[in-house]
Formats: C-alpha cells, sequence, structure tokens
C-alpha cells in the first residue's frame, strides 16, 4: 500500500488534478470569505452604469455583467451548483447502480434478465434528452436536477458492477461464506462489494466530470439551474450576446472554471485507475480479499 500511495504521489498529472479539485472546492465552502460582493448583488442600483461590463481590474478580478454583478462571485459560488449537483447526482446513481448490479450478477436468472433489459431501456434514449425531459416538465429546482441525472445515469454503474460481481461469484471466499450458510445481503455487502469497489470508485471520480458538463449544459440551455442562483452555464449562455462588444470576460471565466474542474476530476480518476489496479498486487491493501 506505501509504495501505491508513493507512486500515486509521484504521478505528477494526478496531482495535478488533484490540486485543481482541492482548489476549486475550498473556494466554493469558503465562498463568502473570499468574496468582496455577494453573487447576486446588483450595482447598477448603487452606483448607475459605470459598474456596467466592467473588465477585470483590482476591483472587480474577473470583471462585471450587464447587471453590475461581481463576475468573481458568480464564479465561485457558481462552483457550489456544480460540485453539489456532480457529489449528489453521483451518489444517487452510485446507489441505484450497486444495488441493481450486484443483485443482477450475483442471483442471475429472471432477475439479471430484468434488470440487464431496463439498464438497456435507459441506454437507447440519447442521455441528454432524457434528463431533458425530465427537467422540462417537472418544476426546476437543485433537488430535481442531481435527482434527474441521477437516476439517468445508473445504468452504466450497473452494468460495471454486475460485470465485477460475476467475476467474483465463484471465487472460494464467496463459496466458502454460503457453505456457512450467509444469505445473499450479507454475501454481497461483506464479501462481495469490498472486492470489486476499485473500478466503481475510479468510474463515479471519471463520471463527475460528466456530470458537471451535463449540468452547464442544462444551465445554458435554460433548464438547470434558474436564476438569479449563479450557474456556470447560465453565465456563458448570458455573456456570450456579449462577446462581439469586447466584454469576453463574462463567457470566459465561467468556462475555464468548467474546464478546470472538469480536468481536474478527469486527471484524478486517471491517477486512482492506476492506483487501484487490480494488476498492482499493493492495490489489494484496500479493499482485502473477503
Amino acid at each position: 500500500m506505501e509504495n501505491a500511495w508513493s507512486r500515486f504521489l509521484k504521478n505528477k498529472p494526478a496531482m495535478a488534478g488533484l490540486f485543481l479539485v482541492t482548489v476549486i472546492a475550498l473556494a466554493a465552502v469558503f465562498a463568502p470569505y473570499i468574496t468582496r460582493y455577494q453573487p447576486t448583488e446588483q450595482l447598477i442600483w448603487t452606483e448607475g452604469s459605470k459598474v456596467q461590463l466592467v473588465p477585470p481590474c483590482s476591483r472587480f478580478w474577473f470583471g462585471t455583467d450587464i447587471y453590475g454583478r461581481d463576475m468573481f462571485s458568480r464564479v465561485v459560488y457558481g462552483a457550489r451548483a456544480s460540485l453539489l449537483i456532480g457529489t449528489a447526482s453521483t451518489a444517487i446513481s452510485l446507489l441505484i447502480g450497486i444495488t441493481l448490479g450486484a443483485l443482477a450478477g450475483y442471483y442471475g436468472g429472471v432477475v439479471d434478465d430484468i434488470i440487464s433489459w431496463l439498464a438497456n431501456v435507459f441506454f437507447a434514449f440519447p442521455f441528454i434528452l432524457f434528463v431533458l425531459a425530465l427537467v422540462a416538465y417537472l418544476p426546476p429546482g437543485l433537488p430535481l436536477m442531481y435527482a434527474a441525472i441521477g437516476i439517468v445515469n445508473w445504468a452504466g454503474v450497473a452494468r460495471l458492477v454486475r460485470g465485477q460481481v460475476l467475476s467474483v461469484r465463484e471465487k472460494e471466499y464467496v463459496e466458502a461464506a454460503e457453505a456457512l450458510g450467509g444469505s445473499g445481503a450479507r454475501i454481497i455487502i461483506r464479501h462481495i462489494l469490498p472486492n470489486i469497489m476499485a473500478p466503481v470508485l475510479v468510474q463515479a471520480t471519471l463520471g463527475m466530470g460528466g456530470i458537471i458538463m451535463l449540468e452547464s449544459s442544462l444551465s445554458f440551455l435554460g433548464f438547470g439551474i434558474q436564476p438569479p442562483t449563479p450557474s456556470w452555464g447560465y453565465e456563458i449562455a448570458q455573456g456570450r450576446q456579449y462577446l462581439l462588444t469586447g466584454a469576453w470576460w463574462w463567457s470566459a471565466f465561467p468556462g475555464m472554471a468548467i474546464m478546470a474542474l472538469v480536468m481536474g476530476f478527469n486527471l484524478l480518476g486517471d491517477g486512482l485507475r492506476d492506483l487501484l489496479d487490480p494488476r498492482n498486487d499493493d492495490a489489494y491493501g484496500w479493499w482485502g480479499r473477503g
């Protein structure tokens, strides 16, 4: 395990990804302490048109928008929404996917057929269109966003878990637990899941970037987080119409924030994949054998 950690700490891309994710997460948590203005504060009402579309300067690090709102505050607070949706949606998809995938892989037969058919139904529809259909006809809000994304995203997790369960179901420690009279639920929770969580953890980390991109896309199209709550995708959509006027910062900084966070999760996921690769003997120190 020590050698595995040493390799992980020497993995420069993984460390860069961890740094990006950590910095953005800390900025989101401590947003009230590092921003000068509230994200919804429209300075145009108190200072007039002189604070409209101000370029980046010492007072407004990321400039202002047409309403005189500080873009640095909106980008920092927008990280909260993206991380919250990414974390909550991933948790929901893992809960559903691990449960159904483990049941399908362990019991097989009719249970496997039904769950596999249900997963194929979700795979048959374009991912973003499925989420759009959910958020377009239901009341908008954060809970709807992460619930919709999590519910649609479970099929990939279930397929991965099913395959992993099938690969360990015939192992000696599973057969020994069955011979001792262990129930199916106990065997799955105690003996199977701990030995298959490495690839699930890697997929969850890599999937966070995709979920953040999806949330930003929905907000860009107007189906995501509703104003005045700051959202990176919504800021890009609002700022693009002012690009030709020279107000590049309105869209540029939220776009760079999305790029940094998605890149951070992807680099971190690749590093975890190397760390938890079962072909490395040190990786087994994480999960044990049963």
